[in-house]
């Protein structure tokens, strides 16, 4: 029993990373990391599928085994939080939430902007000798 409500929870987890990936303010990648917790739990055959997907199974892996968001995951995250704010001050949303929704979105973007990359894309590095992080000898 409680097997077929770990398939259902993980069934509805990929549902609502699949509508993550059309809808621009819907997150993929935390629905699907639960999808798999889930089918991990519900079905094997459903978990292997997905963490072996070419289109979903790197972002998992990422953060299965180093805790790492892609550049492209922080970008879209940063965004999605920017236009999401936005809307609600163009709404008019009463200050009162706007407040707890800036807190709330403020904790969420430096939780994403302070986990690592995705390992083996090195960030840039930012230095003072025209771009080139190597020394030169002469």
């Amino acid at each position: 029993m409680l097997r077929i409500v770990w398939l259902a929870a993980g069934w509805i987890a990929l549902a609502a990373g699949m509508v993550g990936a059309v809808l621009p303010l819907v997150p993929t990648v935390p629905f699907l990391i639960l999808a798999a917790y889930c089918f991990a739990r519900g079905s094997e055959r459903m978990h292997h599928w997905l963490v072996t997907h070419p289109r979903f199974g790197p972002a998992i892996q990422d953060w299965r085994q180093h805790r790492a968001i892609s550049r492209a995951g922080k970008r879209a995250a940063v965004i999605t939080i920017a236009l999401a704010f936005g809307l609600s001050l163009a709404l008019g949303i009463a200050p009162e939430i706007l407040a707890i929704q800036a807190v709330t979105l403020g904790c969420v973007l430096a939780f994403v902007l302070t986990r690592p990359g995705r390992p083996g894309r090195p960030e840039p590095s930012h230095t003072s000798d025209g771009g080139s992080s190597t020394s030169r000898k002469s």
